[in-house]
């Protein structure tokens, strides 16, 4: 029997032995254990997969807020006392959130435990968007979807009113990848008069039209986050017939804000890239797995994995890269894509008889049959609005042609014009699209001028493209909201010209690569050359450019987009 000497002695062993077990533990795990994990979950993690979600379409998580309850109690808020009409009757402010900043870990240190700094979050959206018409209420991740999304990812981000619900469903459907989408729906304005019970009821219409479609297939909750525009701005369209929907009505679509609902889309996408597609497109090609491939074969290089053997012609034969993705030859390509100074450009065709492009199951899937439908004596398919040359014709249509299928080539866009607007996927953290625009004319061209001038430069992917789906467009709508932009994007451009050459100047850039793309551009546009000859204190070095140039710029030479056409 042990002498309580001894039992003292051996529990004081058994302490220390479980101290060291327990130290050793912590220490491998935090030292050894969690880097590797790490590291192995930047190289191994598994692409996200409709297989994996076994989602049914009665499944999918709930709206953030009820707006119907919120529409009928603000109508009867107003029908009980109509002389609370300055207040307004939706209780938004019950379901916001407070968005909190974190503490460094050195303050945490020296202070110990304090309050997080936050701010609201109406206050951050309205500020966040203050060039939008206002009143406009924005909902983030109204519906947000529930599959993985990983870094190195590509979100769609894309806009939607209420009457185009089907091609929103088609494009899930067919991408069952990450989408981010703002969707605008008229709020009925209570703010400003008594609400009618038409109101109320085209409203909740709406809201329940957006339910069942969400609702109506799995891919909706796997993949869709969807973002609320709502404003009480109405258009001047036919009213609906007796009977039919009123949600998509051009009665309730005015003030079409797109650059305001692509920058909500975009803010809040959940990857690094992101692409700028409007609903209405069909995906063809597999581009998403190229860039994706093309990826992890670019992480493998820039992480400089200490193992003895590793190659990247090894790496790509491991992960499977064929011929049709961006090969090695185009690493460079997506190290300038994650660092934002490169865009990939996808380029975009349409049906030449309207009938045949709106049954998108009958598109060609792959560039051989793209080709046999864009040849011959009678082609069934040609460039995207090949009557506006302008908008697309920069992505060289020859040269794509010229190009095998299943080559992985990008080729560089060399022939830039203001009215380019290309469907581009690019890095979240770009400049983003002017706020000012309503309507058709000029709001997607100037998100793409703005990124040229910041320095970005377009590549064309080869292998891939997407489709038009035909659907009528609203020709009176679309022309009188062409005035109002033309005005709009001269102004636009001067002022981007101004604002960008006086960034590079202070930074020392303004004889660099950097500045190259907006010392060119802005040459073309005379007022821009004036101020420029003008403010030598400022612009010294852009003057002496420019005033050389003055003999034969002979003024602006672009034309604003959509002047004349689609």
């Amino acid at each position: 029997m042990l002498n309580p000497r001894s039992l003292i002695m051996k529990l004081l062993q058994l302490a220390f032995s479980a101290y060291l077990v327990v130290a050793l533990i912590y220490t491998t795990n935090r030292a050894i254990v969690s880097p590797l994990s790490s590291l192995a979950s930047r190289l191994f993690r598994p692409e996200s997969s409709a297989l994996e979600l076994q989602l049914t379409p009665g499944e999918s998580p709930g709206p953030r807020v009820d707006l119907i309850a919120q529409a009928r109690q603000a109508s009867h808020a107003r029908h009980v006392d109509t002389d609370t009409k300055s207040d307004s009757p939706w209780n938004f402010a019950s379901f916001e959130d407070l968005l909190y900043w974190s503490e460094s870990s050195h303050r945490k240190a020296v202070e110990g435990a304090v309050e997080k700094p936050s701010i609201r979050e109406s206050t951050f959206l309205s500020k966040a968007f203050a060039q939008s018409m206002h009143p406009t209420k924005i909902i983030p991740f109204y519906y947000k979807a529930s599959a993985p999304v990983y870094d190195n990812d590509v979100t769609i981000t894309t806009l939607v009113t209420s009457n185009r619900y089907k091609v929103l469903r088609q494009l899930v459907e067919r991408y069952q990848g990450p989408i981010s989408v703002t969707i605008h729906i008229p709020l009925p304005s209570h703010e400003f008069e008594s609400p009618t019970a038409a109101a109320t009821r085209q409203f909740t219409a709406a809201v329940k039209e957006l339910e069942a479609l969400y609702a109506s297939s799995p891919h909706f909750a796997a993949h869709v986050d969807v973002h609320l525009a709502l404003s009480p701005f109405s258009g001047s369209g036919p009213q609906p017939k007796s009977g039919g929907s009123t949600a998509g009505s051009s009665t309730t679509e005015g003030a079409r804000q797109f650059n305001v609902w692509r920058n909500i889309a975009r803010l809040f996408a959940r990857t690094d890239f992101v692409m700028m597609l409007d609903v209405d497109f069909a995906i063809c090609t597999d581009w998403r797995s190229a860039i994706r491939e093309a990826m992890g074969v670019y992480q493998h290089q820039d992480l400089r994995l200490p193992r003895a053997g590793i190659t990247l012609e090894g790496v790509a034969s491991a992960k499977g890269i064929t011929n049709g993705s961006l090969h090695m030859a185009n690493v460079e390509v997506i190290r300038q894509l994650r660092d934002g100074k490169i865009a990939l450009v996808i380029p975009a065709f349409e049906y030449v008889r309207q009938e045949d492009g709106i049954d998108q199951s009958l598109f060609p899937r792959d560039k051989e049959s793209l080709i046999q439908l864009t040849s011959g004596p009678d082609p069934k398919i040609t460039t995207f609005h090949a009557s506006w040359a302008p908008g697309h014709n920069s992505t060289d249509y020859a040269k794509y042609f010229s190009i095998a299928p299943g080559s992985g080539q990008v080729y560089e866009v060399t022939q830039y014009q203001s009215a380019y607007e290309p469907y581009v996927i690019m890095s979240k953290w770009v400049s983003w699209c002017d706020e000012r625009f309503t309507g058709y004319g000029g709001n997607k061209a100037a998100c793409l001028f703005e990124l040229y001038l910041s320095g970005i430069t377009f590549y064309v992917m080869s292998d891939h493209f997407v489709i038009h789906q035909s659907h009528k467009y609203e020709e009176e709508a679309r022309r009188e909201e062409r005035k109002y932009n033309r005005k709009l994007y001269a102004d636009f451009k001067e002022e981007a010209c101004l604002r960008y050459l006086y960034r590079f100047k202070m930074t020392g850039e303004l004889n660099s690569s950097a500045a190259a793309n907006a010392v060119e551009e802005c040459k073309k546009i005379k007022s821009v050359v004036k101020i420029a000859s003008e403010v030598r204190s400022i612009f010294t070095d852009l003057s002496k450019f420019t005033c050389r140039r003055l003999q034969f710029l002979g003024g602006d030479t672009d034309q604003p987009p959509d002047s004349t056409g689609p």
